[in-house]
């Protein structure tokens, strides 16, 4: 995150330096008008680039824009998921919502929080698209159908002879059917673990939007502390369960098969 907004920071600075640069320019030609000119929109442009909250809120709103964006692209490719993926859409606008309304004094004591939540919206966005296409894989392949080939090779193979040099055609095959097996077996842990996430994401972001609701009405300093500190577990603890979903899904492969012996 903290690379993209130095890269933001760049591209708004380009524009500031560009106008400061023009205007000496123009002052050194003697054209004070035009200096006058590329000195408001410096000014403009310095403003702007000072302004560093509403720099961050614009960027804030960006990214959950991208988000709703991405969520429907989703929603339309997989039609399963669809309801799901309105609904954290849906949650996203609310907590978003929710922060406004704080107090405007409260709102950058969650500025970080809620960035948090937003990337992880993202992240979300990036499980439901490999839950979509796990799911598109395992529709094509049949797991009797691969129980039934693995019998079959190792009748086959009780059938040679031990020094015959088919045995080692027929174990090649039946190795590669049973990592196809496991690699099965791993898929399917691999779409409950995201089924279970992004419930886990669901249920923060309402929890996050009724906390920030109700949060206002307690503003007196020792009750704030209390319900900033344990919006920020929740966040934190958040972060490190979807981080820790993506890392075990992102382990997940296609297995090769091997080609099986002519019957």
């Amino acid at each position: 995150m903290a690379r993209r907004r130095s890269g933001s920071l760049l591209v708004r600075l380009a524009p500031l330096g560009s106008l400061g640069g023009l205007g000496m320019l123009a002052v050194a030609g003697e054209h004070y008008a035009l200096a006058g000119l590329l000195g408001a929109g410096a000014a403009v442009a310095g403003y702007r680039l000072l302004d560093r909250e509403g720099n961050a809120r614009r960027e804030l709103w960006r990214r959950a824009r991208s988000n709703v964006r991405a969520l429907e692209r989703v929603a339309r490719e997989d039609p399963v998921s669809a309801p799901q993926m309105r609904r954290i859409a849906e949650l996203q606008g609310g907590l978003l919502e929710s922060w406004e309304l704080l107090p405007e004094q409260y709102r950058p004591l969650l500025d970080e929080d809620v960035f948090t939540v937003v990337e992880e919206v993202e992240n979300a966005v990036r499980l439901a698209r490999r839950r979509a296409a796990l799911r598109r894989h395992l529709d094509g392949m049949e797991r009797q159908d691969i129980r039934r080939r693995i019998r079959s090779l190792q009748e086959d193979l009780a059938q040679l002879e031990e020094g015959s040099p088919l045995r080692a055609t027929f174990e090649r095959a039946l190795a590669g059917r049973r990592a196809e097996l496991a690699g099965y077996e791993e898929m399917l842990d691999g779409v409950s673990m995201i089924n279970a996430q992004l419930e886990s994401a669901e249920s923060l972001l309402g929890s996050l939007r009724g906390d920030l609701l109700t949060l206002e009405a307690g503003l007196a300093p020792q009750a704030l502390e209390g319900g900033l500190d344990r919006l920020k577990e929740r966040v934190a603890l958040f972060k490190r369960s979807m981080d820790e979903v993506t890392r075990a899904v992102g382990k997940l492969h296609e297995p090769a098969t091997e080609e099986l012996p002519a019957r």
